[in-house]
């Protein structure tokens, strides 16, 4: 279900950009390919401060007991006994 919403907005975005760009044909080509100018849209991107309502979360210090781990290699172990 997400992916198929995924690729039905990239296909939208897509061809919203493309029939946003103006197109002139300058040049024919008979042997080799026609040459185009394109004048691609501009897109100005803004914020603006708004209050929206946010959820906070509060932390306290809690003391809880954590295990302990000693490890004694066997090489340390041998220099023990010796």
């Amino acid at each position: 279900m997400f992916r198929t919403t995924l690729a039905i907005a990239l296909v939208s975005f897509g061809a919203f950009g493309l029939t946003a760009c103006d197109v002139k044909k300058t040049q024919e080509g008979n042997v080799t390919l026609p040459k185009y100018e394109v004048t691609p849209p501009t897109v100005n991107v803004t914020t603006s401060p708004t209050t929206v309502t946010v959820p906070t979360i509060k932390a306290e210090e809690k003391t809880i007991e954590l295990p302990k781990v000693e490890l004694t290699t066997g090489k340390e172990k041998n220099e023990v006994k010796k």
